[in-house]
């Protein structure tokens, strides 16, 4: 059995895709008008998830889409690269590092900056229906503007921020370090060896899927549990021990996985530092958004001294 079916023997909670596996193909009607745009799809509709379509996508130098807009909410972050990103809000030069979103309805359209390619990460949700053209329509072009840099403390560009090593640094968050002034918005959470910092939330306009990075000190780990929500996971540096639904798998920099709801998954690092971008949709409820394992046996526990 392969890691990419593995989730598929199982009610589809979970798929496992690894990077020296990966398929850029022509992403067709989701990227109208394209020239030199790629796409590897590494979960979507087809592996059973309601509300996640998480893949990478490739644009080569020279490359572009026409304007469009789509029924599903699009967030994304930059892995690698530069590119130009235009919206009514802004016409943006993406850097390796900058995420953002783009709302459902929103036109907007990619060009390659200059002689770069680019590469970014991207989240669809609910994700795209192949069966309805993808969700995705061609619009007429927006104008053509200087693209400006995105400016995390310009609330011109309030729909994009930037991330670096520095801001997953807990030794690095005073007021006169951060980029932006500190606040709860702000906070890096740091429990259990694990770092994490929010980057794509409702604080800066997405209403359906969140997307943020994790970070695992050498002994971090996160216990057995699941979610009433998806979550889809790549792999940006150092490896992981994962296991979802009983089935244990060693993650390395560039694989994708995905967790359903109702996947019982756990995290251990290895002993080394490990970071991956982490997505979930739809958004963490308020209550009840975790359910350990451990917390419901410590229950079964109690109630077998007491009746």
């Amino acid at each position: 059995m392969t890691d990419a079916t593995a989730g598929r023997q199982r009610m589809a909670r979970f798929v496992v895709r690894r990077a020296a596996e990966a398929e850029y193909v022509d992403p067709g009607p989701l990227a109208p008008g394209a020239v030199g745009v790629t796409r590897w799809r590494g979960v979507g509709e087809e592996d059973g998830a309601a509300h996640t379509d998480f893949g990478i996508t490739r644009l080569a130098p020279g490359g572009s889409t026409a304007s469009h807009v789509h029924s599903f909410e699009e967030s994304f972050h930059v892995l690698e690269g530069e590119v130009v990103l235009v919206t009514p809000e802004a016409t943006v030069r993406l850097v390796a590092g900058d995420y953002g979103v783009i709302p459902i309805g929103v036109p907007h359209a990619w060009r390659a900056s200059g002689d770069h390619g680019a590469a970014w990460s991207d989240l669809f949700t609910p994700p795209a229906r192949e069966r309805y053209g993808s969700d995705t329509y061609r619009v007429p072009e927006l104008p053509e503007r200087e693209p400006i840099a995105v400016d995390t403390r310009d609330p011109r560009t309030r729909s994009f921020g930037n991330i670096t090593d520095e801001h997953m640094n807990p030794g690095r968050q005073s007021q006169e370090l951060l980029a932006v002034s500190a606040s709860m918005r702000t906070a890096l959470l740091v429990y259990s060896g694990i770092t994490l910092k929010m980057m794509v939330d409702s604080d800066l306009g997405a209403t359906l899927g969140t997307l943020f990075m994790v970070r695992y000190a050498p002994d971090g780990k996160a216990g057995p549990h699941d979610h009433p929500l998806e979550e889809a996971y790549l792999i940006t540096e150092g490896e992981v021990r994962a296991m979802f639904d009983g089935e244990e798998f060693l993650l390395t920099a560039g694989d994708i996985a995905w967790a359903g709801v109702g996947c019982v998954h756990s995290f251990e690092a290895t002993g080394e530092e490990v970071q991956w971008l982490e997505t979930q949709s739809p958004q963490m409820p308020p209550r009840h958004a975790y359910r350990f394992v451990r917390d419901w046996q410590y229950l079964e526990e109690r109630l077998e001294e007491e009746m």
